[in-house]
């Protein structure tokens, strides 16, 4: 298993890995060189990353408890309101998910468009966008998402100094936004009409 510092608020640039002993597992150095790391990882260890990751690590584990129901209530806020949207549906497990990473598909709403509507806003989309690739996310077809819903979706995350307001703030933007897109949308004005997409026979020209 593998930790980066960043993600539990420690300095960027360190990280640990967690290795059973048993049954053993045997790695490849990743780097080499001096033999640090028990010759996994070469090179000259930086006392401050060290020091901050293992505080980082210290608040995490103090502060557990009270994080973990803080984001809870902030990610069940969230979703609530996401999902009081027709045609949102939630991605994954709702019953087993990361509060603090909750991800949406809000139908007939192209997801990139959607994050340049919120630019205001830290967001992701579910599609692989940063790779430049047109592809819909391989995550989420492999949780039985179809094409049209990975790249309609859009990943929030919550963490230890997300607030209340800045939840309701992102519900109120989203909500605006994605009915302003909808409405440029031929297809969601068929839906609107009570036509079913999927009874359509498209054909090209």
């Amino acid at each position: 298993m593998s930790i980066s510092s960043h993600k539990i608020y420690g300095p960027k640039g360190i990280g640990a890995c967690y290795v059973r002993r048993r049954p053993r597992v045997r790695l490849d150095p990743l780097i080499t060189g001096g033999g640090q790391e028990r010759g996994l990882r070469s090179g000259t260890l930086a006392p401050p990353l060290v020091a901050g990751f293992g505080e980082a690590c210290r608040i995490a584990k103090q502060e557990m408890e009270y994080d973990t129901k803080r984001i809870k209530y902030l990610s069940d806020r969230l979703l609530n309101g996401l999902l009081a949207m027709e045609h949102t549906t939630q991605n994954g497990d709702a019953n087993s998910f990361y509060p603090g990473c909750v991800n949406v598909s809000f139908a007939y709403v192209e997801g990139e468009s959607l994050l340049m509507a919120l630019k205001d806003i830290a967001l992701s989309s579910g599609s692989a966008c940063t790779s430049a690739s047109l592809e819909p996310s391989y995550v989420l077809r492999a949780l039985g998402n179809s094409d049209e819903s990975a790249h309609s979706s859009i990943r929030f995350g919550i963490g230890r100094f997300t607030t209340e307001e800045e939840i309701d703030y992102v519900l109120k933007a989203v909500q605006e936004r994605v009915t302003f897109l909808r409405e440029l949308s031929p297809l969601w004005e068929l839906v609107q009409e009570g036509i079913d997409l999927d009874t359509i026979q498209w054909s090209q020209h």
